[in-house]
This record gives C-alpha cells, sequence and structure tokens, in this order.
C-alpha cells in the first residue's frame, strides 16, 4: 500500500465515505470501509489499518464514533449542519419565489450534501416545487453576485428593470427600462429579494425586485453615498430600513402612533420586535409609537386588520387609511 500513489488519498477518500454513507442509523464496520474504498475509489488496504486512519480523522477533529451495539462499527455523529438545519434550509429555497426552478433543485442538491446520502434522500421525498410559482430568470445568481461586488466597492451599477403592463388587447407584455443606480443594499421581504438604491434623478430610495433585473453591469463611477439620501450616516441599516418599510414600498420616515386591539400582539410583535415601544390605552388596546415610511404599503398593511387598529397619528396618514377604506366602499355599492 506504501507503494501506490493513491495511498495519500486513502485518508480523504474514508472522511468522504464518513461523511456521505454513515449516520446514526447507517454504520460501518473495517470490513465494509474496506469494501467500499476498494469499490468506489480503488483504494486497496488491509482491514486492520482501517482503525488507524479512523483514529487519525477522530484527532483530526470528525465526530465519529465507534459501536458495538447493535452493530459493530463506526458512523459520523456530527457535521457542520445537523438534518433539521439542513431542512430548514431546504424549506427556505422552496419558498423563495425569486429563485428559478432549475436552480431550486440545484442548490437544494448542494445543501443535501451536507448531511448522509439517506439523510438526502429522506429529505428529498419531502421536496415539493412543481406546483409553486417560481421566476423564471435565470441570471439571478449572478446578479446578485454583481450587486454585492458593486456595494461593496461603492460604485454605480447600470441594469435593465422589467415590469409588466397591460397592452391594448390586455395582454401582459414586459417593459424594459435602463437606470444607473447608486446600489446600498439587499433585503429580502415579503418572499422577495430587493436591492436598496438611488437614481440619481431623485433624492430618495427606490426598492427594485431583483428577480426582475437583468444585465447588470459594475460601472467605474463612484456611488452616490448613502447619507445624500437617507436618514442613515455613517452606515446603511438594513434592518433598521426593512422594519420601516412595509411591503417595500420607500416613503418619508415619520413617527406613527396606531391604537391595536390586544388580539393583534403576536402581530405587532412579529412585525416590530420584542422591544416595541407599547403602552396601553384607556379603553383596554395598546398603543404602538414607531417610526415607518408613510407609503400605501404602510396603509395596506394596516388595512388588512380591519378594526382592530386606528391611525391616532399623523394626520396624513390616518386620511390615507380613510380615503382607501372610502374607495374600497364605493366599490361594493
Amino acid at each position: 500500500m506504501a507503494g501506490k500513489p493513491d495511498a495519500k488519498l486513502k485518508l480523504l477518500y474514508l472522511k468522504e465515505i464518513f461523511e456521505k454513507y454513515t449516520d446514526e442509523e447507517h454504520i460501518l464496520n473495517s470490513t465494509e470501509l474496506t469494501s467500499l474504498l476498494s469499490e468506489r475509489y480503488g483504494i486497496e488496504c488491509e482491514r486492520k489499518s482501517i482503525y488507524k486512519d479512523v483514529q487519525i480523522l477522530s484527532d483530526y477533529g470528525m465526530d465519529i464514533i465507534k459501536t458495538r451495539s447493535p452493530k459493530n462499527g463506526f458512523f459520523l455523529a456530527s457535521r457542520p449542519f445537523e438534518a433539521a438545519e439542513v431542512r430548514l434550509l431546504t424549506d427556505a429555497v422552496q419558498a423563495a419565489d425569486f429563485i428559478s426552478k432549475r436552480k431550486t433543485m440545484l442548490l437544494i442538491q448542494k445543501i443535501e450534501s451536507f448531511v448522509s446520502v439517506d439523510q438526502a434522500a429522506r429529505l428529498h421525498r419531502q421536496v415539493y416545487i412543481d406546483n409553486r410559482h417560481k421566476c423564471s430568470n435565470e441570471e439571478i445568481y449572478y446578479n446578485i453576485d454583481a450587486l454585492d461586488t458593486a456595494i461593496k466597492a461603492g460604485k454605480k451599477v447600470r441594469l435593465k428593470y422589467a415590469r409588466r403592463r397591460l397592452d391594448q388587447k390586455f395582454t401582459a407584455q414586459e417593459e424594459i427600462k435602463e437606470f444607473l443606480l447608486s446600489p446600498y443594499a439587499l433585503i429580502w421581504s415579503n418572499d422577495h429579494y430587493y436591492l436598496v438604491a438611488n437614481n440619481g434623478k431623485y433624492d430618495n430610495l427606490m426598492n427594485v425586485r431583483i428577480d426582475r433585473i437583468h444585465k447588470v453591469e459594475i460601472t467605474d463611477e463612484p456611488a452616490r453615498h448613502f447619507s445624500e439620501v437617507s436618514e442613515y450616516k455613517t452606515s446603511f441599516d438594513s434592518a433598521d430600513y426593512a422594519s420601516k418599510t412595509f411591503n417595500m414600498f420607500s416613503g418619508t420616515p415619520e413617527t406613527v402612533d396606531l391604537k391595536c386591539s390586544t388580539d393583534l400582539i403576536e402581530e405587532i410583535v412579529d412585525r416590530f420586535g420584542e422591544n416595541a415601544a407599547l403602552r396601553r390605552s384607556k379603553d383596554g388596546w395598546f398603543l404602538l409609537r414607531e417610526e415607518m415610511n408613510i407609503n400605501d404599503g404602510l396603509v395596506s398593511w394596516i388595512m388588512q386588520f380591519g378594526d382592530k387598529i386606528e391611525v391616532v397619528r399623523p394626520d396624513a396618514l390616518r386620511e390615507m387609511v380613510k380615503e382607501k377604506a372610502e374607495r374600497i366602499a364605493a366599490t361594493y355599492r
């Protein structure tokens, strides 16, 4: 064995065998390990040498357990990702509408490689994406990488943006426009992935769905600093921005007071966090005070709760909700 060139690869192949073919339910003894080395990798070795190799891999840091019952042998007890964690990742990828069906399957296959082949097969049987709406934009991986690079480099990007419009025959057609933008952040919100950026023609932020972006080109032109178009001065706070932006509509941040039914405590805490500014109202409801962007997205979010939320202030937002409610009521008269 020592004279064979493949001998140096033996430990690497044995490591791969433990990662791919063993877990708590699949234990391999020294005879089975030598057989796999021979059959799958063309490495011939003595059964006794396996024990020394297993010890080396254990010293290296692999959590290899030796068992005596119900079967003598070895298995890899822990990995960087446990089966439950891999399940969470695959579920998240399945639920992401902005990833195409083909790339969804490819990404899930990569994620499943974090567990044994038997665990992966069990997880894969629970993967269902055929009936889910998935975007058809195959550029999305490359666009995300390019946008992330531009953000880190502080450069503007030139891109094409597609939106659907109804033509005269009431058929949905794509309308493509080109933009030169200063990119600041990538945010996943409401099951979509967005680029937060500035169009140099305006002094505000815009949110662009990444699944509608094509042909991203990083330019040599420095990006406009976000402090010129937002409240952030030293760093762009993506988490804070997302918490204030409803349905990814941009708008002017203002202090908003909402009176909420106690039935909505779960929804409010889920949306604004455990440290949301809450206080008791005289009528048994509770009051919420938060900084929010005033826009149609916020109005729609408030109205989904019907009469269980009342806008106390500002008056402009209260009027926006009232006007929309009146338009909806008029539609059903």
